[in-house]
């Protein structure tokens, strides 16, 4: 395993979804997760801040509220991609406005790209990701082996 390429890792078939929006798209989130609580409410999940407020008030649906965004809640988000706990994220961003934590969600987006997450950062993508064969099944994820691509620099210098 130490000198595979990938490792695989499942994504089970009741998801861990992070939800998470800028200022300008909550209600747009609120209301994409109002028309598609029948889907989540089978599913875990968590948000950043007002997001997870607004859509547990909206919706009754259980969402384990971390930070705001720009007080570390994407950075939290990201460390439990990190840890295996969220497989999937809605990350409804505005992509005209500056952020305060422009670098954190850049971060959380690297996060997502090397452990292979799925992001959604707009409806349409939402919709496609919610509507897959995948949401109801269990998904086998290959994420690059790190450890041998440090391995594999250190042998370099030696």
């Amino acid at each position: 395993m130490l000198q595979d390429e990938y490792i695989e890792f499942a994504i089970p078939k009741q998801k861990h979804i992070a939800l998470i929006a800028h200022d300008t798209k909550k209600h747009e989130l609120v209301e994409w997760v109002e028309k598609n609580k029948e889907i989540l409410k089978s599913h875990f999940l968590c948000g950043t801040g007002t997001t997870a407020r607004l859509i547990v008030d909206r919706t009754a649906l259980p969402v384990k509220a971390y930070n705001s965004g720009p007080l570390g809640g994407d950075q939290q988000i990201g460390s439990r991609i990190v840890e295996g706990n969220i497989d999937f994220v809605v990350f409804f961003w505005d992509p005209l406005a500056s952020q305060p934590h422009d670098p954190d969600v850049k971060a959380l987006l690297r996060i997502c790209a090397v452990y292979d997450i799925p992001v959604a950062n707009n409806r349409a993508t939402a919709d496609f990701l919610i509507t897959s064969k995948f949401m109801n099944e269990e998904y086998e994820r290959k994420v690059l082996n790190y450890n041998k691509v440090i391995q594999g620099r250190l042998e370099e210098f030696r």
